[in-house]
């Protein structure tokens, strides 16, 4: 058997503003290629199918047309849900859809597997769910954490396979221990260590398809994550995107291969002074790319990104990141303000607030004891 693991579709999610549908229906069209190119006989959708528990209208349907797609393209789909996903709502869609689709988010089903049979006989499907702790205590007595839930739920699979022969693959959506450490983790995936699996708790299937984390992974050659079909932050530029091949024969998983999928436009991030940014000829190759600017001028420039688009249209984001942060003083803006004795004092803790620690250059000191002349002539008059 032939299988495609896939996860994290987040239809619905916006890149800084932007709508990421019609990027995302050309890449799931292009998976649906790769299916019927390669004879794909299942394709696994690891949660976070959506990005929101309430997506708008577009998303439905494009969900409901890649689903079609890849059935029409020969293959069956096995569908669970994630943190970001409504199981409620996505397991009621599963009733609208043809057969050969299928959409697991019950956690009472756990433990039962949706068998689908090749020439060397069945391949049971364990589908588990996005599983909450607090809304499985009162059904699970302990469980109290995510490896809690999953360690359960893992049980309740090898307890069914002991009693059926054949090969099994499970699907789950959590963090795993053994993942590469990023700044750019996936949103609300960790607090404290609590929801960390051990890579054990997957011990005894054939193939365990993970989701969660936006960029592939490896854990152990039968325990990996798929990663997004698209790039939805910068932290995530460098990695690719694509999906896991897998091959069962008879005796279980025999080989795994990646898939690239295409970037429709790809992201980049550049460094360096605002001017140099704004008129460098190096940068003429970001025209056409998503851009995250990071200028290392000492004082922020006015209206940043406007700027930035005229060279750049598809910059998105804008970062003043000092390339010298001065110690400066360490108290607060309301500190520096009460203990300012002069209105001078005053304007030179506010300059010094809101340019890293840099009061005002000679010629605005200049300016600045100009205007305070003037207001203490002034009332003076009065």
């Amino acid at each position: 058997m032939r299988i495609l693991h896939t996860s994290d579709w987040h239809i619905g999610r916006t890149f800084h503003g932007h709508s990421t549908l019609d990027a995302l229906r050309g890449v799931l069209d292009e998976l649906t290629a790769q299916v019927r190119a390669h004879g794909v006989d299942v394709v696994i959708v690891a949660g976070d199918v959506f990005d929101s528990a309430t997506p708008a209208a577009a998303c439905y349907t494009l969900l409901s047309d890649a689903l079609r797609g890849i059935a029409d393209a020969g293959a069956r789909v096995v569908v669970t849900s994630g943190n970001h996903d409504s199981a409620a709502r996505l397991g009621f869609q599963a009733g609208l859809l043809r057969d050969g689709i299928h959409v697991l988010t019950d956690p009472d089903a756990v433990g039962t597997p949706l068998t689908i049979d090749d020439d060397h006989g069945p391949v049971h499907f364990y589908g588990i769910p996005y599983l909450e702790p607090a809304l499985l205590r009162h059904r699970w007595e302990g469980v109290r954490t995510q490896a809690a839930v999953l360690g359960r739920a893992m049980d309740l699979v090898r307890a069914d396979l002991a009693e059926r022969r054949g090969r099994s693959v499970a699907i789950a959506h959590c963090f795993a221990a053994g993942v590469e450490p990023t700044p750019h983790l996936e949103r609300d995936i960790q607090q404290g260590g609590l929801d960390v699996v051990p890579l054990s708790t997957f011990d005894g299937v054939d193939y365990m398809a993970l989701g969660h984390i936006h960029g592939r992974q490896r854990l152990a050659e039968n325990v990996r994550y798929a990663g997004a079909p698209l790039h939805y932050s910068f932290g995530e530029g460098d990695k690719p995107r694509g999906s896991w091949l897998i091959d069962l024969d008879a005796a279980g998983l025999t080989s795994v291969e990646w898939l690239e999928l295409p970037v429709p436009r790809r992201l980049m991030t550049l460094r360096g002074s605002f001017a140099e940014i704004l008129e460098g000829e190096q940068y003429e190759t970001a025209a056409e790319a998503w851009v995250c600017v990071e200028y290392t001028d000492d004082l922020p420039e006015a209206d940043p990104l406007r700027r930035l688009q005229q060279r750049f249209p598809f910059c998105a984001k804008v970062v003043h990141a000092p390339a010298v942060v001065r110690a400066g003083d360490r108290r607060s803006y309301v500190e520096r303000v009460r203990a300012a004795r002069t209105d001078r004092e005053l304007v030179e803790a506010f300059l010094a607030h809101v340019r890293e620690g840099q009061g005002p250059s000679e010629r605005e000191a200049e300016v600045l004891d100009d205007v305070l002349d003037e207001r203490v002539r002034q009332e003076a008059l009065a």
